[in-house]
């Protein structure tokens, strides 16, 4: 395996059965619209992402299921789901650098340097359409309504960011909350929608959703931790009001820690299985270099 790949990506190392396989649908999906004037922007914006979220979508359907002893495949809707778990992930992503004014995003220009605003906004909509195909050939309620809460609180999420950002008085519990919805929703919508398709009952899925939520939170914070000198966000923020401290940031870490142990935990409530073991070795975020 290429080194600089696995640098690039670091799930590649353990995970790259799955992502291969994530690749390979979400390029089968695209290539649906391989006519369409969106079609070279949509490969573009989907490009060298981690894929960490469709990741924990499959490998909470595995653990589900291992412990279902069913003959039921559901390999197709799965891939399809994460499918659309990456893409509400990309739209976003679009969105949010034209909101925080990144000129680079993965190593590459942003997708508004690369294509203009209003083709990002434009394509960005145009993802949302794919996400209302895909669902209909899942053909799952309670898939597709765990996907529009999910970008239903990251859009909140956005809006109080934005708000947030102009009050100097910005506290903790604001920045979390931001978190909660921005990032955290989306990771509790992969394990609650992969626990769903594997069969979950309903505390299985309420600890998976839980383990989302916690993961969620713990990687955002750990992002924000690793780059607060390279950008200007509610964290940064946070740490001018805190005088720049040593100390916030170690407090921060041992924030950062707690929910990824509180994650753990919630995986405590499934029987084991190896995917589970995957499961719990994504709760220790360090070894992702964002």
């Amino acid at each position: 395996m290429d080194r600089r790949n696995i640098e690039a990506n670091p799930l590649l190392e353990q995970f790259s059965s799955y992502l291969s396989k994530i690749d390979e649908y979400l390029a089968r999906e695209l290539d649906l619209y391989s006519w369409s004037e969106f079609y070279t922007p949509l490969r573009y914006a989907s490009e060298g992402g981690k894929r960490i979220r469709p990741l924990i979508l499959v490998l909470s359907a595995e653990t589900i299921l291992a412990n279902k002893h069913s003959n039921i495949d559901i390999t197709e809707d799965m891939f399809l789901a994460s499918c659309a778990i990456e893409l509400l992930h990309t739209q976003s992503v679009i969105h949010d650098d034209i909101i925080d004014k990144e000129d680079y995003r993965r190593g590459k220009p942003s997708f508004h340097i690369k294509y203009g605003y209003n083709s990002s906004i434009l394509t960005a909509d145009f993802v949302l359409g794919i996400i209302l195909s895909i669902c209909t050939k899942i053909n799952n309620a309670k898939v597709s309504a765990e996907l529009s809460t999910a970008a239903i609180k990251m859009s909140e999420g956005e809006m109080m960011e934005i708000k947030l950002t102009k009050d100097p008085y910005l506290k903790e519990d604001d920045y979390i909350k931001v978190v909660e919805h921005k990032t955290a929703s989306l990771f509790e919508a992969a394990a609650k929608i992969g626990s769903l398709l594997g069969g979950g009952m309903d505390e299985e899925i309420c600890a998976m959703g839980s383990f989302g939520h916690l993961l969620g939170i713990a990687y955002q914070i750990h992002d924000d931790i690793m780059d607060w000198n390279n950008e200007d966000r509610l964290f940064n923020i946070l740490v001018r009001n805190n005088k720049e401290s040593a100390e916030f940031i170690d407090r921060m870490e041992q924030l950062f820690i707690s929910y990824s142990s509180k994650a753990k935990n919630e995986l405590k409530k499934i029987n084991d299985s190896v995917s589970k073991k995957h499961l719990e070795h994504l709760t220790d975020l360090t070894f992702l270099q964002f």
